[in-house]
């Protein structure tokens, strides 16, 4: 008996065993990056047609990637959370395609355009008084919420395709890095949107209702100016 199974792993029966092994392995291995290669594209109509059905998209930036959702769908944003690992009482910022979309989620007097002009699109984030139409759960806690008019044409694309204003917080879980390319992306998301590197400077946040920075980022110095100008 012990011979018998000893001739079964020796030799040519070992040899198949082996093969087979390796065989198995490289298919599954295939099948994975088949896998990777269908959530990862250029293809933005098919990113906007996801975020439309209230599913989750990476897109490219002129700062980092970032996670875009529907900020109207409820799930969406849920999903949002989930993915960041992000607890409910922090904020998320709404990235706009043009300035009509921007004035249709807040309010924005004299002061406030001359700002908004001088520096979007740009990766200038503003903090401004949201209208009732922009969901609390985005700006737990404050009537204010933050609003990106990226400097990117994929992005501005996207928004423009998926006809809603979607989120705007970098792609990756709190805390961590946030990514400036598609390999450095370890979240889960229906769609990856490949638009090369990002510079990976985030952006300068800004309140426009109490006039101070918030956090520094990409022209900094000139955002600071012009608090003083404007």
């Amino acid at each position: 008996m012990l011979q018998e199974l000893s001739s079964r792993f020796t030799g040519n029966g070992y040899g198949i065993i082996i093969l087979a092994i390796k065989n198995f392995v490289s298919f599954i291995k295939m099948s994975q990056d088949k896998i990777i290669n269908h959530r990862v594209g250029k293809d933005i109509k098919k990113a906007a047609d996801i975020i439309r059905r209230g599913e989750i998209v990476v897109y490219p930036t002129e700062t980092v990637y970032g996670i875009g959702a529907n900020i109207f769908s409820e799930n969406a944003l849920k999903k949002v959370f989930a993915i960041k690992k992000r607890t409910a009482d922090k904020p998320i910022s709404v990235a706009v395609s043009d300035f009509k979309m921007m004035e249709e989620l807040v309010y924005t007097g004299d002061r406030e355009r001359r700002f908004i002009e001088r520096f979007l699109p740009g990766p200038v984030t503003v903090l401004l008084k949201k209208k009732e139409m922009v969901p609390d759960v985005l700006a737990p806690g404050t009537d204010l919420i933050g609003i990106r008019y990226p400097e990117h044409e994929i992005a501005i694309k996207l928004i423009e395709l998926a006809g809603v204003p979607i989120t705007s917080t970098s792609a990756n879980i709190s805390g961590e890095a946030p990514p400036k390319r598609v390999a450095e992306i370890k979240i889960d998301a229906d769609y990856i949107l490949d638009g090369g590197d990002c510079t990976g400077e985030p952006s300068t946040v800004v309140d426009l209702v109490n006039w101070r920075i918030l956090r520094r980022g990409a022209k900094y110095d000139k955002v600071l100016a012009a608090i003083g100008e404007i």
